[in-house]
This record gives C-alpha cells, sequence and structure tokens, in this order.
C-alpha cells in the first residue's frame, strides 16, 4: 500500500474553536438523520474523522487543483477539508443526492463552493453548465457497496470520461466494491486503509493517463 499522508501524527492535535464544535455537532446530527431516513444512499451513520479527511486531501492532491468534484459530501465535513487545501482562486463542485444535505451545504459561506442536488450519474450534464471545464479531481464518499453494480459502474465511467488527463478519482468506502467495478476499464487502484476512523476506511486512488485530452472521453 502507499502511504498518501506521510505523517499522520502531525494531525492528532485537536485545535478546533467552539464554533466548529457546534458546527461538527450540528451536522453529526443531520447526518444521523440522513442516515436514518435513506441508509442506501450515505455511507455510513458516523460522519467522516479529521484523519479521513486529510488523508483524502492528500490522496487527491487538492492544493495542485484548480477544480474538484465530490460526489456524495453529506453534510460537508469532507467539503470543508477540500475547501481548506484549495487556493483561493479553485472551484469545488459539490453533488449531493439527499435534499437536506444539500440545504445544509448551501448554507457554507465560500464563493469557490458550488452546490448541485442530484444523482452522481448525471455529472457530465452537471458539468456542461461549467463550459467543458475538466475536474483536477474527482473525491467520492457515495456508498459504491449499496448500489446496484450496473449503476455504479455507469458512475465510474462517467467519472473518468469527465476527469482531466493526470487528475486523480479517489473514493473513499468501507467496502471494495469500487475497486472491482472500476478494475475494467480503470486498472487497479492505488489503495490504503485509514483506521483512525469510526469504522476504519479504505482509500482507492486513480490517477488518469495524461494522453487522453479530448472534451469528453467517449
Amino acid at each position: 500500500m502507499r502511504n498518501f499522508l506521510a505523517k499522520t501524527g502531525r494531525f492528532m492535535g485537536d485545535g478546533r474553536t467552539k464554533r466548529q464544535r457546534a458546527g461538527n455537532h450540528k451536522a453529526g446530527l443531520a447526518f444521523l438523520k440522513g442516515f436514518l431516513r435513506h441508509p442506501d444512499l450515505v455511507g455510513s451513520v458516523i460522519p467522516s474523522s479529521r484523519f479521513l479527511e486529510r488523508r483524502i486531501v492528500d490522496a487527491a492532491v487538492m492544493p495542485n487543483a484548480q477544480f474538484v468534484v465530490e460526489l456524495g459530501p453529506g453534510t460537508g465535513g469532507t467539503t470543508r477539508a477540500i475547501l481548506n487545501s484549495l487556493s483561493e482562486d479553485a472551484r469545488l463542485l459539490a453533488i449531493e443526492i439527499n435534499p437536506h444535505f444539500a440545504a445544509l451545504l448551501k448554507s457554507f459561506n465560500d464563493p469557490r463552493l458550488v452546490v448541485h442536488q442530484g444523482s452522481a450519474e448525471n455529472i457530465r450534464e452537471v458539468l456542461e453548465s461549467f463550459n467543458g471545464l475538466r475536474p483536477d479531481a474527482v473525491v467520492s464518499g457515495i456508498p459504491f457497496s449499496t448500489m446496484p453494480p450496473a449503476r455504479g459502474g455507469r458512475i465510474i465511467d462517467a467519472v473518468w470520461s469527465c476527469l482531466a488527463p493526470g487528475g486523480y478519482f479517489v473514493a473513499y468506502q468501507f467496502r471494495s466494491r469500487v475497486a472491482e467495478l472500476g478494475r475494467e476499464s480503470l486498472g487497479q487502484p492505488e489503495t490504503e486503509v485509514e483506521f483512525l476512523n469510526v469504522p476504519p476506511v479504505r482509500l482507492f486512488r486513480w490517477q488518469k493517463p495524461l494522453a487522453s485530452k479530448q472534451a469528453f472521453d467517449v
């Protein structure tokens, strides 16, 4: 396994303010309610840990990205981590199917963030409004293990076709279904595990070859 996060220990401290803690508590309650309403659409009953968020940011090489797409951001823990790592002129498109989560994300006060309520399957159509701009990274927290394989395959193919040459597709999952679905068309992913999360999460990363340069791959 390749280590995306070279020095995990430096994130052991907790420098969050009281306001941030209160916001996290509110988000946690919203996450639980979302899981109870739609357990098939929410990957876990507990939001991602800050250790997992940091690892996702490192895996997708966020500081170098100008345009990022996040699929299934939930209540926005990973969204905030991505925004904190992006440059001031970068953009983040969050595609969230849950209307309650989407409403929460739209309350974020950050002009770099665009929230679209809808299915990850429609990523190509959503990106058309960005004048053909292709993401440098796509991060996915949607639970591939709970959806029909055919649908999961369509989402993976759509993500890969839209991704910029040299870009990264990073999926964080509890099971390896996404790797199984993507192996034929994307190849073998780099893989690692974040144990400082409840439960531990696997990260799968693919990088698109630089040779692909058309507007959207067929």
